[in-house]
């Protein structure tokens, strides 16, 4: 019997049992014995393609109200909003244990004076058991990653690197500043020093045919990424991109949730089966959503994209043509 048919036979068994992708709760309990819940943070940070270093303006998809909790604002400690953030889960779950996330806009484009006060400021909190950094991959220093790589020795410390497109004139078109090579560099230095590293994709940039957003997946499976957090293409008001919404409306097609799903499929099929697939979705606030509605929530798309691994006897890299060592 070849793997595939193998795999076919496992449609008897319930799905949480099936190997249909690497979720991160998993990633996380080969580090923790108790329950860990993410605390975003606002550290008041700016970005270099925002306050004019490389340009103005920053990300052309870019509104951090989309995704900032309404304890995430940047003239509050860090300490203040955890205790807030850990308030709201503790009633709950009085158990858990908590990730400081650092992340709004570049949470690495400060001194590293400043960058290592903050940081430690977030680990002194009692149940805060490690760091998660949202950056830009044209914003750490070998410095910083050294300091890192020391705390990682004693406490969990994962990157995640905005890549968003591996096309650099898409990179271009959406005013990142940096070009993927330089992802691809940070991305491979910051393993180097042993720390943990993800990145973030943007899945039906303007200009995107299906193939080449699957095909990503090939070139991102050649980096030493251990977490991967996949996004649509969400049009959010108060961006550069509604307002060129507003006018070229036609270079843009949004995606049913049919069609990101067979996306999403195809995408994992291709993707190295040992990365940690974080999230499928983001989920923008219904008032700061122009499109797609979806009208779904993050826990729904991952059911139905489970339901249709299993329906099509497929799992992630079944279609990985490298070889893990």
């Amino acid at each position: 019997m070849d793997i595939y048919c193998y795999f076919c036979v496992l449609l008897t068994l319930p799905i949480d049992v099936m190997f249909l992708y690497t979720d991160f709760s998993t990633f996380l309990k080969k580090y923790f014995e108790f329950k860990v819940q993410k605390l975003s943070v606002n550290a008041g940070f700016s970005c270099p393609n925002r306050n004019g270093y490389i340009g103005y303006g920053g990300c052309t998809y870019c509104n951090n109200q989309s995704f900032n909790p309404d304890y995430c604002t940047g003239n509050r400690s860090v300490k203040e909003q955890l205790e807030d953030g850990k308030m709201f889960f503790s009633r709950k779950y009085p158990e858990m244990k908590y990730l400081a996330y650092f992340q709004a806009y570049t949470n690495t484009y400060e001194k590293i004076e400043i960058l290592k006060r903050l940081y430690e400021e977030a680990l002194a909190v009692e149940n805060v058991v490690g760091l998660v950094i949202g950056t830009r991959p044209d914003c750490v220093s070998e410095d910083l990653l050294g300091y890192l790589s020391e705390l990682g020795r004693h406490t969990f410390v994962l990157l995640e690197y905005g890549v968003e497109t591996t096309d650099d004139a898409l990179l271009e078109r959406i005013n990142r500043g940096h070009t993927f090579d330089c992802a691809a560099k940070a991305i491979c230095l910051t393993a180097r020093y042993g720390l943990h590293v993800g990145a973030h994709l943007i899945l039906g940039l303007p200009g995107q045919a299906a193939e080449q957003m699957v095909e990503q997946a090939d070139i991102l499976s050649d980096l030493p990424l251990e977490t991967l957090k996949l996004h649509q293409l969400q049009l959010v008001r108060g961006t550069v991109m509604a307002r060129e919404y507003e006018r070229y409306p036609s270079d843009f097609n949004f995606l049913s949730v049919d069609e990101y799903a067979d996306l999403v499929i195809g995408f994992l099929e291709r993707l190295r089966p040992d990365i940690v697939v974080e999230r499928f979705t983001s989920q923008t606030p219904k008032e700061l959503l122009i499109a797609p509605d979806w009208g779904l929530k993050n826990y729904e798309f991952v059911a139905l994209i489970q339901r249709r691994l299993k329906e099509r006897c497929t799992y992630q890299g079944r279609l990985w043509k490298g070889r893990m060592d």
